[in-house]
């Protein structure tokens, strides 16, 4: 049955399956194909137009596509490179810019829908909200709503960009996360409250195409949950991009006005961007799920609690994805829902998540993580020794022309256990899994110190990196 079939369901008729899944981003997808492969039948409710939540619409995807852009016409990638002229590409319009956005967003959907049909997934679009706890009303746009009944139900609806109430998000030239994309010129300055990792991702794609950019944050610390020296390092080279840090600050009003907008600072200091971007967080999208009438609650911010199976506290109601909070990533976000569909109907096949799971953030240098920090180890008292290997003295690091670039492993002394591995610099979110698996298999130096890597690769860094650490224990 297609999405439109089931609009033209009459408003008397409940409908009964194994399976209902509310939200279509990359939790709500996997939770559904993964079931249907197993010959269940499953149904699935997107609210909105199209298919892949935020991950395809206006977070994951669009946004690293638009760093890919911002890499390209500026001319960033050539910045060490003789004889090339990107001048022509620097003055490319916002349409130029946002044109490959759209492409990949495009296609992102085009295989969301495919998945789910060549699986046999029954879609249906429109408002879904609790009946009871094993029924989900949807209401079609401009049609009588449908009634899904199903012995399991998972809540995938993913967040929406919070929007503090002192600022004026009714004036055009303030944008949250969600709605930057529909921005019809590049600012000549943009002020980005907030330096989490949505921010500092945005702040530096700006900053690439020679946007001016004032970060504005109240904490003390960049993505403080970085091992220290890369987040010292990720600032240094955020400044050197043309970014200008106000923080620890806050915005206490926001004046627009015909020139642009005049911010005031709890520091006491003035700005006046032509435009402002907030990322202060996000809220559950659980709001207009009437979910009373399943006998659950929201708790802090609309999000939901969940256990190790991802069950919420009605036990055949099940949540993953970013509506349960940190990590909050797509990657996450897919692993969880597929062990809440293995636990709901004994599926025998992926019951746990990784252990250890990695961080990427696609600033400009990317960074990337997996496993302990050295402040982490510190504080447990774990005696370790780290090895460090730049891009700079690496042979592909001098050929794309990343000279700042650096891995650092983190090992236990005592038997030289790989504990901690961190990235920052060219292609980082790529360079980390090797490590990521190193720390999944428990493996110690001697893995690195045998393996022969290509050259000239990057992925010899962890050769290096391991000698140096060697020779400080």
């Amino acid at each position: 049955m297609t999405g439109s079939l089931a609009a033209d369901r009459s408003a008397t008729e409940t409908l009964a399956y194994d399976l209902v899944v509310v939200g279509s981003g990359p939790a709500g997808e996997k939770a559904a194909v993964q079931v249907a492969y197993f010959g269940k039948s499953v149904a699935l409710v997107e609210r909105e137009p199209v298919l892949g939540g935020a991950a395809a619409n206006t977070g994951t995807l669009p946004s690293k596509t638009l760093r890919e852009t911002a890499l390209m016409l500026s001319g960033f990638r050539a910045r060490g490179l003789h004889g090339v002229d990107l001048s022509v590409r620097r003055r490319a319009s916002v349409r130029d810019f946002l044109q490959r956005e759209h492409q990949i967003s495009d296609a992102e959907r085009e295989r969301v829908a495919t998945n789910l049909l060549r699986h046999g997934v029954t879609l249906y679009h429109g408002e879904a909200a609790f009946v009871d706890p094993h029924t989900v009303q949807v209401t079609p746009a401009g049609s009588p709503p449908i009634r899904l009944r199903a012995e399991i139900i998972l809540i995938a609806t993913g967040t929406a960009a919070n929007r503090p109430a002192r600022l004026p998000f009714h004036d055009p030239r303030v944008y949250d996360s969600d709605t930057i994309l529909t921005l019809s010129r590049l600012p000549a300055t943009l002020a980005v409250l907030g330096a989490g990792v949505i921010g500092s991702e945005y702040a530096c794609t700006f900053a690439a195409l020679g946007v001016e950019v004032l970060l504005i944050d109240g904490r003390t610390t960049l993505l403080g949950f970085l091992d220290a020296e890369l987040s010292a390092s990720l600032r240094r080279r955020m400044e050197k991009i043309g970014i200008s840090f106000f923080i620890p600050d806050d915005i206490v009003a926001c004046a627009p006005g015909a020139a642009g907008l005049r911010l005031e600072l709890a520091s006491g200091r003035s700005l006046g961007p032509d435009a402002l971007l907030v990322t202060v967080g996000r809220e559950g999208n659980t709001s207009r799920l009437n979910l009373q009438a399943a006998g659950l609650a929201a708790g802090e911010h609309g999000l939901l609690k969940v256990d190790d199976s991802f069950r919420t506290s009605v036990p055949h109601i099940y949540a993953a994805g970013d509506v349960i909070g940190f990590p909050a990533l797509a990657s996450t976000a897919m692993e969880q829902a597929r062990i809440a569909m293995v636990h709901a109907f004994d599926l025998k096949y992926k019951e746990h998540l990784a252990p250890i799971l990695p961080y990427g953030i696609y600033t400009i240098p990317e960074v990337s993580m997996a496993g302990a920090t050295e402040e982490s180890l510190r504080h447990k008292g774990v005696d370790y020794i780290r090895g460090m290997a730049s891009y700079g003295q690496n042979a592909r690091g001098q050929i794309i022309a990343d000279e700042e670039g650096f891995l650092k492993l983190l090992f236990r002394r005592e038997d030289m256990r790989l504990l901690g591995v961190h990235v920052i610099g060219e292609l980082a979110s790529e360079i980390v899994h090797i490590g990521l698996v190193a720390l999944l298999c428990g493996a110690t130096a001697d893995l690195f110190i045998q393996t022969c890597f290509n050259y000239p690769t990057l992925s010899e860094l962890y050769k290096y990196a391991t000698y140096d650490a060697m020779g400080r224990r």
